[in-house]
């Protein structure tokens, strides 16, 4: 009786991400990243990189920036499927010899449309961009 409860519930999550992971999925674009008084190491500059997040989906992170506190990074993120009213995560990080140390998080809830952020860390400001996409589904005809 177990594997049969089991069997179905895993049926019902299958159709689930079928029904959610379709062809017109929302879509949220993050760009533009960039930041402004960046602080290290009391030796040096920072060499800093951002990792994303949009939900529970992680996106990647960008180049490592050597001896920059004032850093533009290039590329985009891409994430599909989000659903409405994600958070989008940004997390900026300084690489060292040792542990790698946090300069900051950014979050914010994501809304449908193109947005410019600005984002307060303890030790500097980060900038980006985001677009969400809101897909209609097309209506099947005959």
């Amino acid at each position: 009786m177990a594997s049969l409860s089991l069997s179905l519930g895993l049926l019902v999550l299958c159709t689930l991400a079928l029904v959610h992971c379709g062809p017109y999925d929302d879509r949220v674009r993050v760009w533009g990243i960039s930041a402004t008084n960046l602080k290290g190491d009391f030796l040096s500059q920072p060499d800093p990189y951002v990792k994303v997040w949009c939900g529970p989906a992680f996106g990647g992170m960008t180049s490592i920036l050597k001896n920059q506190a004032n850093p533009t990074w290039p590329g985009e993120f891409n994430f599909l499927d989000v659903i409405h009213k994600s958070v989008l995560k940004l997390e900026v990080w300084d690489d060292n010899v040792g542990p790698d140390h946090r300069l900051g998080t950014c979050t914010t809830t994501i809304y449908p449309g193109t947005h410019i952020e600005t984002c307060h860390l303890k030790k500097g400001t980060v900038y980006y961009t985001y677009t969400y996409q809101k897909e209609q589904q097309q209506q099947k005809d005959g």
